[in-house]
């Protein structure tokens, strides 16, 4: 039983999907995250300790991507690999058996159509237990504003990589801090560095998905 929890791990740190997947080249042929799971569920393995493990896997990689030893193409795959996990554990969060860390809303800020950056951080960050509420692309302040309503407690992260929408995220971050000044709010982009985060009046910046984890799990639910 061990042995299957530590080979799932090791699929969601490699980034081995299911066993028709060719990438990663030596495991080719090879059960994956996607086997691995229902596998481990059959053999009576509680799905908080699945969760566990391959959340300790995006960690893993997470922190690898941040010193550079890894690259977005092998974050990308090991997010796809637990979005494979996730999907076999889903009906636990439904019934309440697996509990999410918190709920996470997430969008482009008004005026920014990019969303490659943001993907990757909605895929880490629910790699890593979290809810992801995304909210897509060109979201206007308003739009953050009813998410938080729908969603008490949530914590609202914002992207851009555009200098031009920078006075628009700066505006969102204040219209959602007037609103509802408990929020907790992240930012992240290109153009942005944490004196602008703080100057705009965000709770946190980060240049990377693995940054936006460790400044989420520091208000994880217990």
């Amino acid at each position: 039983m061990n042995e299957l929890i530590e080979r799932l791990g090791r699929c969601v740190e490699r980034g081995k999907v299911n066993k028709i997947s060719p990438y990663p080249n030596d495991m080719k042929g090879q059960d994956g995250a996607d086997e691995l799971t229902k596998q481990s569920l059959e053999a009576a393995i509680s799905p908080s300790e699945i969760l566990q493990t391959c959340n300790d896997a995006m960690q893993r990689i997470g922190e690898r991507f941040s010193r550079n030893e890894v690259f977005v193409p092998e974050l990308l795959m090991s997010a796809k690999a637990m979005h494979s996990v996730m999907a076999h554990l889903k009906p636990f969060f439904q019934t309440g058996s697996v509990k999410a860390k918190g709920k996470f809303v997430l969008g482009t800020v008004a005026g920014d159509l990019h969303d490659i950056g943001k993907n990757l951080v909605a895929m880490v960050v629910e790699g890593n237990g979290w809810q992801v509420i995304d909210l897509g692309v060109d979201v206007k302040s308003s739009k953050f504003i009813e998410a938080v309503k729908s969603h008490p407690g949530c914590l609202v992260g914002l992207s851009t990589l555009l200098t031009t929408t920078m006075m628009n995220m700066s505006k969102t971050v204040q219209e959602i801090k007037t609103q509802s000044p408990s929020t907790v709010v992240i930012v992240g982009g290109a153009p942005l560095t944490m004196d602008a985060a703080m100057k705009m009046g965000a709770d946190g910046y980060s240049p990377d998905p693995q940054g936006a984890v460790a400044f989420l799990n520091k208000f994880a639910a217990a």
